[in-house]
């Protein structure tokens, strides 16, 4: 189980579903490279659930292609639909080549969840889970005050920045994401009276 030190690994792509009958999967990228990156022979590191049968293993390039303008990836001793589909989800990472540029900011989900969430110098909330959707990536945070959980699209518009050493983000949401959360002072009172209607929306 070797640990790296942070930042010498970039997360590549995710396997999306199962393609045809022997083995192929779909390709979700997170690399500007594909064709420099899913070269045969590439071996990548896996992040899956602990109880997948992958859990601490790593896949092998056998082909990379595009069909039908979509990625698909082969990998070694996947050569079948089944065993296709006991990878699907599966986070693709890599170790970064010390000369080439960081491309995408990346992180293990372990290192994002407990974070707490930042907006405007103030803590609203603290990070739960990740959710990897095929769109993209949403922080889900568990809202200071009442525990409700709120969606953040793990997007650089939304979460500028991620301060892992920290042990914070920071988030700019667009108006409506956070809209109902109450600010500093009003914690205490306010909350039963935003769900009953937006009669508290017009206090300071």
């Amino acid at each position: 189980m070797g640990t790296n030190p942070a930042g010498t690994q970039l997360r590549v792509g995710r396997l999306v579903k199962a393609h045809g009958l022997k083995g192929a999967l779909k390709l979700e990228l997170y690399t500007d490279d594909p064709d420099g990156r899913f070269v045969p022979g590439a071996t990548f590191t896996l992040q899956v659930p602990e109880e997948s049968p992958w859990h601490g293993k790593t896949v092998t390039v056998r082909e990379f292609r595009w069909m039908n303008s979509h990625p698909v990836l082969f990998v070694e001793d996947v050569n079948d639909r089944d065993a296709a589909e006991t990878l699907v989800k599966a986070i693709l990472w890599i170790d970064q080549d010390a000369e080439s540029p960081a491309e995408d900011d990346a992180w293990f989900d372990h290192q994002l969840v407990g974070l707490d969430v930042v907006r405007d110098g103030e803590r609203v909330g603290r990070i739960a889970r990740v959710d990897h959707l095929p769109a993209q990536d949403l922080l889900i945070v568990q809202r200071d005050g009442d525990d409700a959980e709120i969606l953040v699209p793990f997007v650089k518009a939304i979460v500028p920045e991620v301060d892992v050493a920290g042990g914070r983000v920071i988030v700019t949401p667009p108006a409506g994401l956070f809209e109902e959360l109450p600010s500093e002072e009003d914690t205490t009172g306010d909350i039963s009276a935003q769900q009953d209607g937006d009669a508290a929306t017009t206090e300071d």
